[in-house]
């Protein structure tokens, strides 16, 4: 078994409590209310800029070529993915830029940037790799069981794309690779960080879903 997959087995309940989320529920159904699209896009693109900021770290700290350019290039259509959300789906939807990260938006990007400048760049290499993995599998699962008259369609139909796809293996072999080079203790840390990755990703959803603010 592949490393990956262990991952992917140690967070499957993880996964499976974001698919039965309200927010995945209503997006797929087309009743998600706009204001609650609008606050998951606006923390996403946000986001995304931290996410490129991360993968650019992971690059000047790779010690091989070919693990800097795979990475540049991810930071780079993270960016490119950011412009697009401005581009087209603020336009399309009406959305307004925002400028302050909400709590999960604000722990999630800056446990990336901690890790990935401060841990071994396999550890970071697993933190990043949600973002990747579940998106895409969230992803899918959305695309396949959303309503037709959807009015997040053109959102939704982003994820049917094989781009991402590509960026997600490449991603999954790279992590392999760090990890049969890794200690047995560099393994733990890097299992740790996948794990506490994927529950950040639920609580993004989950502060979209509730419309979270900054309490104080």
């Amino acid at each position: 078994m592949q490393f990956t997959e262990q991952l992917w087995q140690d967070i499957n309940p993880i996964y499976d409590s974001i698919l039965a989320h309200g927010f995945v529920d209503e997006l797929m159904a087309g009743s998600l209310s706009s204001a609650t699209f609008q606050y998951y896009i606006q923390q996403d693109a946000l986001y995304l800029a931290d996410f490129s900021r991360a993968l650019n770290q992971l690059a000047a700290r790779a010690t091989v070529p070919d693990h800097m350019l795979q990475f540049t290039q991810f930071a780079q259509n993270a960016i490119l993915v950011e412009r697009a959300l401005h581009e087209t789906y603020f336009s399309l939807y009406a959305i307004q830029p925002e400028t302050v990260k909400m709590p999960a938006c604000f722990a999630y990007t800056n446990y990336l940037l901690a890790t990935t400048s401060l841990q071994s760049v396999a550890v970071g290499a697993a933190a990043v790799l949600p973002c990747f993995w579940i998106y895409r599998q969230v992803g899918k699962y959305i695309y396949e069981r959303a309503v037709q008259e959807n009015p997040y369609r053109a959102w939704i139909d982003t994820y049917a794309g094989d781009a991402f796809d590509q960026s997600v293996s490449q991603m999954l072999k790279l992590t392999d690779h760090f990890a049969e080079l890794a200690s047995p203790s560099e393994r733990i840390q890097m299992q740790e960080a996948f794990r506490l990755s994927s529950r950040l990703e639920w609580y993004f959803w989950n502060d979209a879903y509730t419309q979270t603010r900054w309490l104080v």
